[in-house]
Parts: structure tokens; sequence; C-alpha cells
């Protein structure tokens, strides 16, 4: 099915103004079309207000996009965690040691991962304020205007969408709700006031929203429509103990059985507000598909489980995805006349997770790596420099493997995302969108909800299980939710917030030692980086750090 993409939409507009005219030639030029003119129409509103938006949410450079490129939100969300490791390989991935640091959790102040990412979400509420505050003042000047509040609604829930990931990953920052804003007047919130913002901001929204699924083709694709919304506020809730939190260091943090939530008009505790929102995606109409793989496959836009993807097309967008290239090895890409970085690995806790190699190995682990002999396009194993078969070799990953028998093969790779053969630009232009959020993660949210609230989470777990052929398992328990998360939901960038909330982020796992003093759980929250705190001086550095 072809996607439509908002560079369609500027087509079908441009149509629609010559159209409307009495005759080509007239001395009335369209682009003298007033502001108010603009603000009336609702076509006009999304292109001039909101479309634009939308293109950031991806991109095709290092530090930008909410996935799909690196050295961004996405590598501090997984290359920090027990999921997955870049190691160095001889003169490959040391890179002034910033991967091997960000593994160790010793990433430092001054580092261009923390950099990047603060601009990119920054920049982001930047260009959603000054749209903001441009619809409103048109709804102010005309508040019979009707074009304007379902914009204005979807604009701010976006905008919550990105203070999402700051409260995640920076905690305390500058709660900027204006384009007007001078730098003199930014001021750092408390982290708990940013979670209360974005509660209000998609509470206050979500009922102007559209229902639409928003990873199907059609006019609302990719965009900010209710089953998002709700999605993001049942995130919100399941992480209510951490991120109302303002001191994550002093080893206490509120409970989320007394918090008291107001929720469509009733007060709920967080795990029934969590259970409530995750209810309303699900009366929405998503549900598991039936194929695990299918939600990340070439054809996957048609997914009924996919609900917020980047959207991916050779042809209409330049949105890349770098991680299937970033971990295969050169002559797997080679094969298939696209790139190979040789890189991004499993841990050794993923291959015990997944029981690698065992009786009872999880149906889903070859769904989501390569892990032996690797074959290319014609069906045969693909061969190394030396005539020798690509064998990848899960158990040997370590973080340095300089000098290792194992060096360039090391690891299981990214095999979860279809590889697209028709892929260009080295295999970053590929069809298979991009997936953020999907169901099975509101089914695993349903049951951490019940067993944080002394209820059976069993079903929920069970059911996203069966769907590939796991067995179940009965009377869940809060660690194998986190097991089972991993297992469902590896390469999806959800690991780092997983192990802070369940308490196991600051643990030495292997090749990771503890830091000194990181029991404190300073680390579950990463430093401003010091370029930031030279450009205003008011904010101040985390705990810790």
């Amino acid at each position: 099915m072809k996607k439509y993409s908002i560079y369609s939409i500027f087509v079908a507009v441009v149509a629609l103004l010559f159209s409307s005219c009495s005759s080509f030639l007239e001395e009335n030029p369209k682009d003298q079309i007033t502001e108010e003119q603009a603000y009336a129409n609702p076509t006009l509103v999304y292109l001039t207000a909101v479309a634009s938006l939308y293109t950031q949410v991806g991109a095709n450079g290092g530090g930008n996009g909410l996935q799909g490129t690196d050295r961004g939100v996405y590598d501090l969300n997984t290359f920090c965690t027990d999921e997955a490791v870049l190691p160095i390989r001889g003169g490959d991935w040391y890179d002034g040691g910033l991967w091997s640091n960000l593994f160790l959790h010793n990433w430092g102040t001054n580092n261009d991962l923390l950099y990047s990412s603060w601009l990119y979400l920054y920049r982001v509420i930047v260009l959603a304020n000054t749209s903001i505050d441009k619809m409103q003042s048109i709804l102010d000047a005309n508040p019979t205007n009707t074009a304007i509040p379902p914009y204005l609604a979807e604009v701010r829930a976006f905008r919550a969408m990105y203070y999402y990931y700051l409260v995640d990953m920076f905690a305390r920052v500058p709660l900027v709700t204006s384009s007007k804003t001078e730098m003199s007047e930014v001021e750092q919130s408390t982290r708990n006031d940013i979670y209360q913002f974005c509660i209000k901001e998609l509470q206050e929204s979500v009922s102007q929203l559209n229902e639409a699924h928003s990873n199907l083709p059609g006019e609302y694709y990719a965009r900010m429509t209710q089953p998002v919304a709700y999605y993001l506020l049942a995130k919100l809730m399941i992480n209510a103990e951490i991120f109302s939190d303002n001191d994550w260091t002093d080893g206490t943090k509120p409970n989320g059985s007394t918090m008291s939530f107001s929720v469509d008009g009733q007060s709920m505790n967080a795990w029934e507000a969590c259970q409530y929102y995750c209810q309303k995606v699900t009366d929405l109409g998503y549900k598991l598909s039936d194929s695990f793989a299918a939600n990340f496959s070439t054809t996957n836009e048609n997914s009924v489980e996919n609900i917020y993807v980047v959207p991916m097309d050779p042809t209409l967008y330049t949105n890349e995805f770098y991680y299937l290239i970033r971990s295969r090895h050169y002559n797997q890409g080679n094969a298939y006349g696209q790139g190979g970085w040789n890189g991004a690995s499993a841990t050794k806790e993923v291959l015990d997770n997944f029981g690698y190699g065992s009786s009872t190995q999880d149906p889903r682990f070859l769904l989501t790596y390569y892990a032996s002999t690797v074959n290319g396009p014609n069906g045969q194993p693909i061969t190394l420099d030396d005539g020798t078969e690509l064998v990848y070799v899960p158990e040997a990953i370590k973080l340095d493997l300089s000098g290792d028998q194992y060096e360039k093969t090391a690891g299981a790779r990214m095999f979860k995302y279809e590889l697209d053969v028709a892929a260009t630009n080295d295999g970053k232009l590929q069809t298979n969108d991009l997936v953020l959020f999907r169901y099975a993660d509101v089914l695993l949210m349903i049951a951490e909800a019940k067993v944080r609230n002394g209820e059976n989470g069993s079903a929920e777990v069970n059911q996203v299980r069966s769907r590939v052929g796991a067995e179940n398992i009965a009377n869940v328990t809060l660690d194998d939710i986190l097991a089972e998360r991993m297992r469902e939901l590896a390469w999806e960038g959800h690991r780092r917030q997983d192990m802070v909330r369940f308490g196991t982020f600051t643990n030495a796992y292997t090749d990771r030692p503890q830091l000194p003093g990181e029991s404190s759980g300073y680390t579950t929250v990463f430093p401003l980086e010091e370029r930031i705190l030279s450009v205003n001086t008011k904010l101040t550095q985390n705990p810790g750090y």
C-alpha cells in the first residue's frame, strides 16, 4: 500500500489553491494569502504549523531523531544496559573510549552523545513552542476559529512526548513552553514538575486527538493520535515512582500504590492509572499481531500492533536506519551491496536470558539475532576475506576483543528488522518503518502494573509468550516481567528505562564493574553536559556528577 507523506499533502494543497483561481494570470498571487486565511483552513493549519514537526521524529544524521541514526537518544538508552554492547574490535569502535565508557557508565560530563541528544530534544520543543504560540495567537484573535483547537492539542501532546524523554534521561531540565522565553529567563525545574507537566498536557489534549492508528497509511500516518497519547500516559504511570522522585540518590522513592492521580474524574493510584490508559489503547483496536516478525518486516506499515513509528520509504522520506548496518559484519553487508560496520552485539546477559544454546531457548532468539552461519542472498554461506565461512560466535562477546580469536566475529548481531534487499544509500533507506511503541509493550505494562498492585499479571505475559510458542509462566513475578521485556523488546530502545524502574541499572553485570558511589543511583540519570551548563549558568549539575 502506498504510504501518504507530507509532500503529497503539499501537492494536494497547491492543486486546491490553483483550482480556486478564476484565472491563473490574475493579479492575485497566492503567496500573498493572509495569515488569517491560512489558519482558517484545517489543511493549511496542518501544513503551516504541524507537518514540519513530524519530520523531526526520524533523521538522516547522527545525534538526531528518536530512532534510526546513531550518537543520540537511542544509543544512550541502549548501550549503557545489559542488552547490547559496541565492543572494541582492534582499531574499530574505540572512538576515544566513547562506546566502552557508555557501557561502563563512565560517560562523564563532557560527552558528545549527551550534548547532541539534549540539543535535538530541545530543538524540537522550540519548534513545537513556536507552532503553539502562533496558533494560540490566531485563536485569541478569533475564538470562533474551529480549525485551530485540534491541531493545538496535537502539538501540545507531541511536545509532551519530547518532555517525556527529557524527564526520563535528564530529570531536572528547563520547562520552556513559549517561543518568547528569553535565555535569561530559562530556569531548571524539578523532575516532578516536568513529570506533572507531561501528564497534564496529555490529559488535556487527548480527547481532541483523532482516534486513528497512526502507524497505518493515511491522513494520520506517523502523527500524534489518541492511542499514542494513551500509550505515553501509561508509560508515565508505570514510571511514576521514578519520574516523580526529585532526589533519586537518597535511597528512597515514592510509593506508586499510594500515589493519587485524577483520571477522567476518578482517583487512581499509579498502577490503576497505568492499567486504565493501557485499556484505552486496547479499546482503540490494537492487538498482538499473529506474527512477531511481521511488526518489523518490509511491509510493516499494516501492523495491527505497532502504535507509533518513524515512517520509512526510500522515495518519500530521508529518514535513515543505521542499526542493521552498525551490527552486521562488513562482508554480510557487502553480500547485499550494502554497508556493514561490524559493531553492535548482544551481551552475555542476553544469551542467558534467552536460554541460548539450551533445550529451552526462547523462540524469539532467532527472530532477534544472527547467531551462527550467515547466508547471503543466494542462500549460500557468506565468506570472510580468507575464504572461510562467516560464523557469528555469540558466547565470545566481551567489551574489548582486540587481538582475540573472534575479534571480528564475536557476538550475536541484530536480525529483528527484516533485511530490505532493495534498500538504498548503503542500506540506510529502507521500507521497514521503525517501531517506537507497540502493543506487546502495553500488555507487559498491564502485567507489571497488576503485580505492583498486588494482582496477578500472568495472563498478559503469557499472551505475549504464546504468540511465539513459548511456554506459559505461572504466577509471574517482577523479575519474570523484566526478563520478558528483554526477550520481547530487545533492540527497541526501552532497556535503560526498564532497568532503572526495576532497580537493576546500577548493578554490575558482565564486563561492567560498579563505579565508586554508583549504588546511590546517580547514573540512573544522565548529567547535564558541560557545554549546556556553560551557556546557562542558572542550571546546576545533577547529583553525583
